[in-house]
């Protein structure tokens, strides 16, 4: 019995031991971050050790990956330093409040600044893209204490000049945790003149240029939708866990439904220009730009009406060919006898 017990508090003694060393080590990895070189001495003064125990600590962060530097004589000691990676940080409960409450502008759009179409835009997309899972990694240590600071300081800031619509920073953050979590979601949509409950299975947060999408699988339609966050109302998550289906690429699955699918005609063109000129020229959200040869590109596009397609391709200035529908082909043909009948001069012209 006494073996047992002491061998009992021997395995207390090394768990406290252990919980002791790695709350000193995140001390100190606190106190590097907090000011730029330390000496020995001061940090073993703050933290309560000794001067080896200091060096064997700022080893264990080594081993961690963060480049702690050691420098000798006047103006010596350890500095933090940046790495080829980077390793965690440690953020006291100000910094990641603030942390939080900027991610949550960047990822609802509020913290963009209008852009014209093409790249510009999907930089912008791409970044709301990169704060949205910025900040799903940090939800998920946040302190709860933390998030109503965090929540009322987002809902205190205003902005201007987005070009993004807006959408409610808690929604989004609510639908990323259920894509994460792989957990149904449930939401208000509008359909026609009324709005539905809807049931889905969320896999990805979509960003265009413009708008936040959602691509989940629809349990009361049987199939994949896209579905606009900003048009969302009431977005809840629920406790019932599900098995992750087969899922199609959801940028081009959402792209190819923004810019053609939505609309009742729908064309395809064959445009000699390289993909990358035509995407700079084109919003992300109006058309889907395929490349066909470094010289050569397919665009995919619909309106209400073809002709403002047409319009449209005609506008970009390069050669292009109606791959469908072959009834646009006929048109295109009047209107071009249009064209050339306004552009010739009447015979009293300049009498």
């Amino acid at each position: 019995m006494d073996a047992a017990g002491d061998e009992e508090r021997g395995t207390r003694e090394r768990g406290t031991t252990e919980r002791g060393t790695t709350e000193r080590v995140l001390t100190l990895l606190g106190l590097l971050q907090r000011r730029r070189a330390w000496t020995g001495p001061e940090l073993a003064e703050r933290l309560g050790v000794t001067p080896r125990t200091v060096r064997r600590d700022v080893e264990r962060l080594r081993a961690l990956g963060y480049p702690v530097h050691a420098g000798q004589g006047v103006g010596g000691g350890y500095r933090l330093g940046p790495g080829q990676t980077l390793p965690p940080l440690l953020l006291d409960d100000e910094e990641a409040i603030a942390t939080a409450v900027s991610l949550l502008a960047g990822a609802s759009g509020a913290a963009g600044v209008t852009r014209g179409a093409g790249a510009g835009a999907g930089a912008d997309a791409g970044a709301g893209d990169a704060a949205l899972r910025a900040l799903a990694k940090l939800d998920q240590v946040l302190p709860a204490r933390l998030r109503h600071e965090v929540r009322a300081l987002s809902g205190a800031v205003e902005f201007f000049g987005t070009g993004r619509t807006p959408v409610d920073p808690e929604a989004l953050m609510t639908l990323a945790r259920a894509c994460r979590d792989e957990v149904e979601a449930g939401f208000g949509y509008p359909s026609g003149d009324e709005v539905r409950q809807r049931r889905v299975e969320p896999h990805r947060l979509v960003a265009s240029d413009r708008r936040w999408y959602l691509l989940a699988y629809d349990l009361d339609r049987d199939g994949w939708r896209s579905f606009r966050v900003d048009r969302m109302t009431g977005v809840s998550a629920r406790t019932w866990r599900f098995r992750p289906r087969a899922a199609p690429d959801a940028a081009r699955y959402v792209q190819e439904g923004v810019a053609s699918r939505v609309y009742p005609h729908r064309a395809r063109f064959l445009v000699h220009a390289s993909a990358d000129t035509v995407r700079a020229q084109v919003p992300a959200s109006a058309a889907v730009v395929r490349e066909r040869g470094s010289e050569c590109c397919e665009v995919l596009s619909g309106a209400a009406r073809l002709d403002a397609v047409l319009m449209h391709v005609l506008l970009l200035g390069h050669a292009f060919e109606i791959l469908d529908p072959p009834e646009l082909a006929d048109r295109c043909r009047e209107l071009a006898r249009n064209l050339l009948s306004a552009g010739q001069l009447p015979p009293n012209r300049g009498d």
